[in-house]
């Protein structure tokens, strides 16, 4: 259960809690107000009526009769005749309540309601106090104790219910606002919007849902400010072979007996714009990929072997060599094509940029649940600083600016190791040399 679910639920249970508490309170007052009702002297009809009796019988007939008369005697209902001495005894020798007597007295001694309050002398010149008092029903059945009315009960529950659910209803709207208000922003283009400051200290699955969005809207930005860049620096690069083409064109027109040598300028330029335009498009297929949808098993080791072969042939050519040191089977899972593209890139960008006579070192293994591929060139490395910048496109270092390329290779590379779950860095070596490493995760054999 999330933490939203425990505060929906501890919400309710403690409305349920307190109208409970509410319920027994005003039981609770009641029945002191009945207590207190029922330890008064009573006033009514039938407790001056039954005054009376026991003044007349206690006057005509002594102590023993009224003795006899409140022992047999039915009275009414919930009504009791206390005959109380000097000394506050009971002639039956009941308990009298305090209150009661002293209320008695008081009425008594003020002169008020004399018909229920009597102060009679028996005939042996004794005086006793005469009073009635409301007393409580006994236990069983029928029975009714302090009633709370049912209406004042749905009140107190109708009210606590609705305090709750308006701050119930408040909590989780405004959260809920401010997300609409933050998705309403994104779709409009206001990629900064962030929604988590807005929350400020809530801790639970909204929270959480705004940290996703400002997650989101934070990749989303970086994505469209890339592609920008990327739209920036593709016409920047089309612009160079673009006007170089237009001046041959010139050229050919002013004087047609340059056409060969324009024809040449024209071919090697179509040729560059061709090259650029390829490496786009494979930029683009590697970040729009999607391993999952065609995986297969592929041998690492064995796709190494291939890209290294073909890059020897041509680090010979160039007065340069490759050796290779690679584990018998490296599997991992993923896309031959991307794993392929990745590794080619690496591996020939290393043949440009070592130096002449010199040796590019390939080394392949596997260590835990890692393979782990290293490329070493010694080559001029890269400038400081740039060791991070030299995998974004069209990026190349100031050290290998002299170098033909568009600065895609490496911007490819990424892309695919990133669309495998790996991992793709680079350092200058020891020595000299520019050090590309390559981690991805292994798979079991099938």
């Amino acid at each position: 259960m999330g933490r939203l679910f425990w505060k929906i639920f501890f919400a309710f249970w403690l409305t349920l809690i307190a109208a409970a508490l509410a319920t027994a309170a005003v039981v609770w007052a009641l029945r002191g107000e009945r207590a207190a009702s029922e330890a008064a002297v009573a006033l009514g009809l039938p407790a001056v009526l039954a005054t009376d009796l026991a003044a007349a019988t206690l006057r005509h007939g002594g102590v023993s009769a009224l003795r006899d008369w409140m022992s047999e005697v039915p009275r009414p209902r919930g009504l009791a005749v206390f005959a109380v001495d000097a000394q506050g005894a009971d002639i039956l020798g009941r308990p009298v309540p305090e209150a009661a007597l002293a209320g008695a007295r008081e009425l008594a001694g003020s002169g008020e309601a004399r018909r229920a309050v009597r102060e009679v002398e028996a005939p042996g010149g004794q005086r006793y106090l005469l009073f009635a008092q409301l007393q409580g029903e006994p236990r069983g059945r029928g029975r009714r104790g302090p009633d709370t009315p049912p209406w004042l009960m749905l009140v107190m529950g109708a009210a606590a219910s609705l305090a709750v659910s308006a701050l119930l209803a408040w909590y989780l709207a405004r959260p809920i606002r401010s997300l609409r208000w933050a998705l309403r922003a994104a779709a409009e283009g206001r990629l900064e919007t962030r929604v988590r400051p807005l929350m400020k200290g809530r801790r639970d699955e909204i929270a959480d849902l705004g940290e996703e969005f400002d997650e989101m809207a934070r990749q989303l930005e970086k994505l469209v400010e890339a592609q920008r860049r990327l739209l920036h620096d593709v016409s920047h690069e089309l612009r160079s072979p673009l006007a170089r083409l237009q001046a041959a064109v010139g050229l050919v027109r002013q004087d047609p007996r340059r056409l060969e040598a324009s024809l040449e300028r024209i071919e090697r330029e179509v040729a560059r714009l061709d090259e650029l335009v390829g490496e786009v498009l494979a930029l683009a297929r590697v970040k729009g990929a999607k391993p999952a949808s065609a995986e297969e098993l592929v041998d690492l080791a064995e796709l190494v072997a291939n890209v290294a072969d073909d890059a020897r042939f041509e680090a010979r050519a160039a007065n340069r060599a490759l050796s290779l040191e690679c584990a018998d089977r490296v599997l991992v899972r993923g896309r031959a094509e991307l794993l392929q593209r990745a590794v080619e890139n690496v591996i020939r960008n290393a043949v440009k940029y070592t130096a002449e006579g010199s040796t590019v070192e390939v080394r392949l293994s596997a260590a835990g649940q890692r393979a782990r591929l290293v490329v070493r060139d010694h080559g001029p490395g890269v400038a400081p600083g740039d060791a991070e910048r030299i995998f974004e496109p069209f990026y190349r270092s100031r050290a290998n600016a002299s170098v033909d390329g568009f600065g895609l290779g490496l911007t490819i590379a990424q892309a695919a190791t990133a669309a495998h779950k790996g991992s793709i860095r680079a350092a200058n070596a020891e020595g000299g040399g520019l050090r590309v490493e390559i981690e991805l995760p292994l798979a079991a054999a099938a």
